[in-house]
Formats: C-alpha cells, sequence, structure tokens
C-alpha cells in the first residue's frame, strides 16, 4: 500500500504541475480562452476544461479503476474504495480578470477519509502537498499553522457568499463580529489557496459559505497535517458534505466556530436538513 500511495503522489505531483503550465501561459491573455456563464457570479473558461482534462487524462492512464469528482465534468458522491476530487482552476473570475490569486485542487480519498492532498500556486510556483498521518510540505519544506495565539493578532480569511446570497445578512453580521476582536480580514477570491495559507501559517483562520467538495478536499487535509483543525458550523466535520467551513490554529479555531454558531448556523440549518448538500447540489 506504501509504495502504492508513493506512485499516486507521483502522479498527482505530475498532474497539477502540468495543469499549472496551461494556467500560467493563459492568464492575463483573454484571447487564449473563452468564457462561459454557469450562473450567478460562476464562470468556467476553455482553461478551466482543459486543466481539467489534463489532470484527470494523467489519473486515468494510471489508475482507471479509480472514482473522478471533478469540477467540470464528474459531479459524483464520494466512493468506496479511491475518489479523486479535483478543481482544475480555483478563482475562475480572478483568473478572467488577471488577479494573480488561483489554484489548483487535488485531492485522494479513500473509502471516504482523505489521504491526499495538493494545491498548486501556478503563478508563485507554490506546491502544497500532503499524505495523511505524513504532515504538510510547501515545496518539500514541511509547514506547520501559526502560534498565533491572541485574538488581536489574528489574520483572518473569508470568502463572500456569493452563490448563497440569501444568508449575506447573517453573514454580514459574523463579518462585523470577527472584524472587530481580530487584526484584519483577508478575501482574495481562491478558496483552495486560502486553506493552503492556513496550513502554511500565512493567515490564522478561514470562514466560507456554501463550497463545493473540490474547492475543501485538499486544502482541509493540509490544514489537519499541519497541525490545525478543520470542521463544519455545527462541529460534526461534514465540511466535504455541506459546503460550510471553518478552520484555523487551536486558538482561532474555536473562536470562529462559536461565531458560526452564533450567527450563521441557525441560518444554514434548514438548508442543510434538505438534503441539499452544497451550492452545487452534489449528494
Amino acid at each position: 500500500m506504501i509504495q502504492r500511495t508513493a506512485k499516486m503522489e507521483e502522479v498527482a505531483q505530475a498532474a497539477v504541475l502540468k495543469a499549472g503550465e496551461v494556467i500560467r501561459e493563459a492568464i492575463g491573455n483573454g484571447a487564449m480562452f473563452g468564457v462561459e456563464h454557469k450562473g450567478p457570479s460562476d464562470y468556467v473558461t476553455d482553461v478551466d476544461r482543459k486543466s481539467e482534462a489534463l489532470i484527470i487524462g494523467m489519473i486515468r492512464e494510471h489508475f482507471p479503476d479509480h472514482h473522478i469528482m471533478a469540477e467540470e465534468s464528474a459531479k459524483i458522491a464520494l466512493q468506496p474504495g479511491f475518489t479523486w476530487i479535483i478543481d482544475p482552476l480555483d478563482g475562475t473570475t480572478n483568473f478572467i480578470h488577471g488577479f494573480p490569486f488561483v489554484a489548483i485542487s487535488v485531492a485522494l480519498y479513500l473509502d471516504r477519509e482523505p489521504l491526499l492532498g495538493f494545491v498548486l500556486d501556478p503563478l508563485r510556483g507554490e506546491l502544497f502537498s500532503a499524505r495523511r498521518g505524513g504532515g504538510a510540505y510547501l515545496n518539500g519544506k514541511r509547514i506547520h499553522i501559526s502560534d498565533v495565539s491572541k485574538l488581536e493578532y489574528a489574520l483572518i480569511a473569508t470568502g463572500f457568499p456569493f452563490r448563497s446570497k440569501a444568508v449575506l445578512d447573517p453573514y454580514l453580521a459574523t463579518f462585523k463580529s470577527i472584524f472587530e476582536k481580530v487584526s484584519g480580514i483577508r478575501r482574495a477570491g481562491a478558496a483552495a489557496l486560502d486553506l493552503a495559507y492556513v496550513a502554511a501559517g500565512r493567515v490564522d483562520g478561514f470562514w466560507e459559505v456554501g463550497l463545493a467538495p473540490w474547492d475543501v478536499a485538499a486544502g482541509g487535509l493540509l490544514i489537519m497535517e499541519a497541525g490545525g483543525y478543520v470542521d463544519d458550523f455545527w462541529g460534526r466535520g461534514d465540511y466535504l458534505g455541506t459546503g460550510h467551513i471553518v478552520a484555523g490554529n487551536p486558538a482561532v479555531h474555536p473562536f470562529l466556530k462559536e461565531e458560526m454558531r452564533t450567527f450563521l448556523a441557525s441560518a444554514l440549518e434548514p438548508v442543510v436538513k434538505s438534503g441539499r448538500v452544497d451550492s452545487h447540489g452534489i449528494k
């Protein structure tokens, strides 16, 4: 199993880096890609599809019996055995505008538990990686969550609920409450990279509403392997299913969870109980 896992790591890393070349060559040059409007504030480009096809093709070549969940072409649920979860271009709106904060996220789950996680920033050449029980790394160097223990020194990342505007008011109440207690809040627009930054200690915590599994699958493992905590808003550990995620270091995470419980958990509970697992309708 160890040897097979090493092969999976090798293939995943090669696929992510190759897809990163596609994104790096195209960003800032709108003549190289077309844009399709999928829904409110939701877009896909030719580059998303090319990156996804490349990653899936390399995985299929080596592991044809594995399941694949991918943003643009394979919106299935987690399956028994091996399931790859792929976001070929996180931060598509950023990419369209040439805003340099985008990522590729690839995770491998075994029997519905995370085994491997990769988040690549193709523009900065930063590859975040983790194996369950093996730690988290940035370009091969071990990383850890921050040691910030006082909220007034904490820098928090978030994402706006642009696909969940019905919860905008409780989200803004959450934002205000957190903003008044911490050093600062950042919103850069690529959740996978935000989570990688928590793992690397660049920010001390993160929360967002209504994400898809491919946004959080790799980043969640990175944070856990870097010594941090990641959960949903109800403490059930189902952030992959609900899409409502809160993460941070040992001091910041419980604070953020309490803020979610106070302002957002009750507002989102009816959506979760309805069986609508996330904003993309994946069950």
